[in-house]
């Protein structure tokens, strides 16, 4: 996660919070497109343009947690939210999600650590595609939780992705 913040707040610098335009929706596709493009590099073997796992996982956790500032706190055009505060909620999500791994890895005895990035990669479509029928659905659900859940879970996964290639045992 340290490194992930660090990316944040360096991209922040770079380009300042233009990511706050983009609706959920929008950081939906964008998480979409990296995901995608991990599953297929990993099917094919190839990857012509060159950004590692690691750097599309540190995309995908950085996607979350600005779509869960979308999701909490909608901007458009007139955004006021200055850099400094869009990284304490950064901070409070990161925290969230934490909390959230240390539950359920108590729940589920660390099950993650067994399983191979691949099936990371492919639960994390899975979650998009869950939070694109959601968002179709105008965020009405009958009996499955909302978005911001399916977006934790997705973080978490990056995270734990990133540990695995970190070990090497991609």
């Amino acid at each position: 996660m340290t490194i992930c913040r660090e990316i944040f707040e360096k991209k922040t610098l770079d380009y300042g919070l233009s990511w706050r335009i983009l609706r959920p929706s929008s950081l939906t596709d964008q998480l979409f497109i990296k995901a995608q493009r991990i599953r297929t590099i990993q099917e094919t073997g190839k990857n012509l343009v060159g950004e590692s796992f690691e750097d599309a996982f540190q995309a995908i956790v950085n996607y979350c947690i600005m779509a869960l500032i979308q999701v909490r706190e909608p901007a458009g055009l007139e955004d006021q939210m200055q850099a400094k505060e869009a990284l304490l909620k950064y901070n409070e999500i990161a925290a969230e999600a934490q909390a959230l791994m240390e539950r359920k890895n108590h729940d589920y005895g660390e099950a993650w650590r067994d399983m191979r990035v691949s099936s990371l990669t492919d639960l994390i479509l899975s979650k998009i595609l869950r939070i694109k029928q959601i968002e179709d659905n105008a965020g009405s659900t009958q009996v499955s939780e909302g978005v911001e859940g399916n977006y934790f879970d997705m973080l978490n996964y990056g995270v734990f992705a990133l540990i695995h290639l970190e070990n090497h045992e991609a």
